[in-house]
């Protein structure tokens, strides 16, 4: 039976989503609060880690340490590097298009590794069944959305059932093509990249070394991200191509897509030795002009969608709902109503400015790296060579990166 009145009603049980329920829950100033967690899709399937060879998610995610103190903080993070996570030392980064190249370096910064590599499915799922020891979490699965009205000083939702829910507070964590952004006239601006990103995993002739390598090439870049396999063969990859190029990569047979994917990885690894399911997916940036409106804010993906050349999608998400449940918490402790429009002013504040700062620069980097003017090829080439041996510089540029 579903409750009729919650203090908070969440859409979308994706990570951030699920993250921040647990995150409100996990603050002892929260407990008297009431959460509802919606989501139209059914549970994660889990992984089989006993699989030889291993088969992994096609999707991963690249954890900052700001995310993965948020994970933590939370009570999942013991759960998922005791399954499947890669932890990355290094990161290698260069042109194909010429000699320009960067190194990062994990004992430079103090630090034992730059950051994680996991499975989608296993992150979600240590957050979800976190959520299983907090009796103020409701889990709604398999209901969509069908309205969102805003009368009587309350977010008034109605699910698939014929259910209507009630909130203080509605928060949008239903990803890029949110429902919630649409049915509540948030305006967004968008940029059809033309292009599309193939995902799948590889075993490579060779270690992965534990380093996450980035090739910019003029068709868009590729990254091969370590997975964790005692073999260290096996990488998750990231292909960013014009979208004709792309669906013609699509329809190769495994056999010749792993000759042009080695090839174009310059065989950095040695040769592709075999190769999942690919999946493809179109590339679109996407930013909400405002994050919020009365008693509802938007989250993640639902507020911003970024080019995933540099990983940043996921820790941008989890940075969101770092600052609105510590908001939230804030309105707990000096006895403020969710209803107080200064809870998701704050918010906003905090996040807007941050993440199109984070969308342009990866858009500047876009345009940078697909240039085929002759002047810019050389700056880029010449500029990573620069950075490469200023270590101030580059150490900066790399705890940016790492949510330092």
């Amino acid at each position: 039976m579903i409750k009729s009145e919650y203090n908070i009603v969440i859409v979308g049980a994706g990570l951030v989503g699920a993250s921040l329920a647990a995150k409100i829950a996990t603050d002892t100033a929260n407990q008297h609060l009431s959460i509802a967690l919606i989501d139209q899709g059914s549970a994660p399937s889990s992984i089989d880690l006993s699989l030889q060879p291993p088969e992994f998610d096609p999707r991963v995610v690249a954890l900052t340490h700001a995310s993965i103190t948020l994970l933590k903080n939370i009570g999942a993070w013991n759960s998922i590097v005791g399954q499947r996570a890669c932890a990355y030392q290094s990161m290698q980064v260069w042109d194909n298009d010429g000699t320009g190249s960067i190194a990062f370096d994990a004992a430079e910064l103090k630090r034992s590794e730059l950051g994680y590599i996991v499975e989608n499915k296993i992150v979600l799922n240590a957050v979800l069944d976190v959520l299983k020891d907090y009796e103020n979490i409701d889990l709604i699965r398999g209901h969509a959305v069908e309205s969102v009205e805003y009368k009587n000083n309350r977010q008034h939702v109605s699910l698939s059932d014929g259910s209507e829910l009630c909130a203080q507070l509605l928060v949008a964590a239903d990803g890029g093509h949110s429902k919630i952004r649409e049915l509540a006239n948030f305006q967004s601006r968008s940029w059809d990249y033309q292009h599309k990103a193939i995902v799948t995993t590889v075993k490579n002739e060779e270690s992965h070394q534990f380093t996450a390598w980035q090739n910019f090439l003029l068709t868009g870049p590729l990254a091969f991200l370590p997975l964790d396999d005692p073999s260290e063969q096996y990488c998750s990859i990231v292909w960013s191509l014009d979208c004709e190029l792309a669906d013609q990569y699509m329809a190769l047979s495994d056999d010749d897509f792993k000759v042009v994917l080695a090839k174009a990885f310059e065989y950095k690894l040695g040769k592709v030795e075999s190769v999942s399911k690919r999946y493809s997916f179109p590339l679109v940036q996407r930013h909400a002009v405002d994050y919020i409106s009365p008693q509802l804010a938007l989250l993640g993906d639902a507020a911003h969608t970024i080019h995933p050349l540099a990983g940043q999608g996921v820790n941008l998400g989890l940075l969101d709902v770092e600052a609105l449940s510590r908001e939230i918490s804030r309105a707990s402790l000096r006895g403020l109503s969710l209803c107080d429009i200064s809870i998701l002013r704050r918010y906003q504040r905090q996040r807007k400015k941050h993440n199109l700062d984070i969308m342009l620069l990866m858009e500047g980097f876009k345009r940078l790296f697909g240039s085929r003017n002759l002047a810019v090829r050389w700056l880029r080439n010449s500029g990573l060579k620069s950075i490469d041996r200023i270590k101030p510089i580059k150490n900066w540029l790399a705890r940016q990166a790492m949510g330092l």
